[in-house]
């Protein structure tokens, strides 16, 4: 499975109709499709597909052809993430009409060419799941324990400074929080 993750755009244009595409990480989707309405209030649509990974490890889908034909915008748009196995992303339309009727075929065909499009200017990740680690720290170590997670290339989730201790939360890979916790547990002794 494949992640894409940062934003892309991109634009093509069917006969005279102008398809502005969108590709997010599912992080960013929510509100998405209103900001985008708000940014083009005179394009005619903004469609939508997503795909993403639940919390039991189920690929969730879900798309809209906002108000273009059934079936000629979300669905098209969605078959083209399925064929190259995106997760966890989100892709939006966002569709100027020309003047020139495409047809349910050509409009199926348009929209899945601009997702090809973005997809193929993307930057594309392989998936890898990730896990949450919790421990607590002394004050003392809170400077060798920022070292040691950016040696292994993890950022913080949460990091909380309690009375006499320090709490944190990282999430990344179950093979960079194993080096960690090898590399901490020598260096500081963390405590889970």
């Amino acid at each position: 499975m494949n992640i894409i993750p940062h934003r892309y755009q991109s634009t093509i244009e069917v006969k005279r109709s102008k398809f502005i595409t969108l590709i997010v990480p599912i992080a960013e989707f929510d509100g998405l499709q209103e900001q985008l309405r708000a940014e083009h209030p005179k394009a005619n649509h903004v469609t939508y597909a997503l795909r993403y990974l639940n919390e039991f490890d189920q690929i969730v889908e879900n798309s809209s052809d906002d108000a273009e034909p059934k079936g000629s915008a979300g669905v098209p748009m969605l078959n083209v993430m399925r064929g190259e196995d995106i997760i966890n992303s989100a892709v939006l339309i966002v569709r100027y009409f020309g003047g020139i009727k495409l047809g349910r075929g050509g409009m199926a065909r348009a929209y899945a060419d601009a997702v090809k499009m973005v997809i193929s200017q993307s930057e594309i990740s392989r998936y890898e799941k990730e896990f949450t680690l919790r421990y607590t720290t002394s004050y003392s170590s809170v400077q060798q324990i920022e070292y040691l997670l950016e040696q292994v290339g993890i950022s913080i989730s949460h990091r909380e400074f309690e009375s006499s201790s320090v709490e944190w939360e990282i999430v990344s890979t179950q093979m960079k929080l194993d080096e960690f916790r090898s590399r901490a547990g020598r260096a500081i002794g963390v405590r889970e």
